[in-house]
């Protein structure tokens, strides 16, 4: 349980939430585990609930407090609100955000900036760990390079050249991404990166992982009450989750990336864990899909300091911090979106 920004993460699981008076008592079979006052709450959120008593759905409704409910692995699933919710509000500056090509480049400008110095940081990390297993010169280049484009971000005018900043910044990054692999050299290679299908074992983890992280985002913002289909650095296409591509952008590296090297460099996956279909594709057996699954919840549940606000959480709130933020920016309690920069 964690209170952040006005909203309380009930993360752990088989949690009933009842309420007395104006305090939320928080159960597990039947043990009083924490009692919460509903007084300043703006939100709830819960991941893989028991349940909640219709007395505190009701006076969440009542008091505009959104009360959300998410399954273990972060999925959206329901969502009780009043009928005077503030989201309409919210919902309908974003729209008008994305409709206005400064406004929009504003916030995009801010979320690859957070994806650059993240990738930035991934490489200048490695020169510091495994100095003697790394090209490191090549490293120290690309990172400079990295911190170049950093500026060209900031005095970026329009969106085509912002995505085109991006583009070479992930294409430098990439490049070395292979000699960040120091274990199983042979059976995991990353060449270049391969999406649908994804062709070689690397690209299969980097896949999944993403698609991990994109529905946790979206999750996260729909939560605060954000349309996540609607972007401001993706294009809107149906179907397309474009918010929660733009703000993932900044976790890629540091959230998703670290991750899957991490699977490899301390084998926890091997060759045997994947299987190749005839047109080439390379996808995780069924059993290696449930042992992923299960270590991507356990690296959720590790903690950090949350660099911008100074709080202690685990790594799965991160893209709810984020959301938070987002969320207080649009509505301007926030002067400007701080993207999630880890150091």
């Amino acid at each position: 349980m964690r209170k952040l920004l006005n909203t309380l993460y009930i993360t752990t699981p088989d949690i009933y939430l009842t309420l007395k008076g104006d305090t939320i008592i928080v159960t597990k079979e039947e043990e009083q585990l924490a009692r919460v006052p509903l007084l300043n709450l703006e939100a709830i959120c819960t991941f893989g609930y028991a349940g909640a008593s219709p007395a505190l759905m009701h006076a969440c409704a009542s008091k505009n407090i959104a009360l959300t409910f998410l399954d273990r692995r972060g999925r959206f699933l329901a969502r009780v609100v009043g009928e005077s919710y503030g989201n309409v509000v919210l919902r309908k500056t974003q729209y008008r955000i994305s409709d206005s090509q400064t406004d929009r480049l504003h916030y995009a400008k801010h979320f690859i900036f957070g994806k650059i110095a993240n990738q930035k940081w991934m490489l200048e990390r490695a020169t510091r760990e495994n100095p003697m297993r790394i090209d490191v010169p090549v490293f120290k280049e690309t990172s400079a390079r990295l911190s170049s484009m950093l500026k060209d971000v900031l005095a970026c005018t329009d969106e085509e050249s912002l995505r085109g900043i991006e583009g070479q910044a992930a294409l430098h990054y990439f490049q070395l991404f292979n000699q960040l692999i120091l274990q199983q050299k042979d059976d995991f290679v990353y060449k270049t990166r391969s999406r649908r299908p994804p062709l070689d074992r690397v690209n299969a983890l980097l896949s999944f992982t993403y698609t991990l992280l994109m529905k946790d985002t979206a999750a996260a913002l729909e939560n605060v009450g954000l349309d996540s289909y609607v972007g401001f650095l993706h294009t809107d296409r149906p179907g397309r989750q474009s918010l929660a591509l733009d703000v993932m952008e900044e976790l890629r590296s540091v959230v998703a990336d670290r991750f899957v090297l991490k699977l490899i460099n301390k084998k926890m996956v091997s060759a045997q864990d994947f299987i190749e279909k005839e047109n080439g594709a390379v996808l995780l057996t069924d059993d290696a899909r449930k042992k992923f699954l299960k270590y991507w919840q356990e690296r959720k549940q590790e903690t950090l300091t949350h660099p911008f606000l100074g709080e202690k959480i685990n790594w799965g709130l991160v893209p709810h911090a984020q959301a938070l933020l987002l969320a207080r920016t649009i509505r301007q309690d926030v002067e400007q979106y701080p993207p999630f920069i880890w150091k």
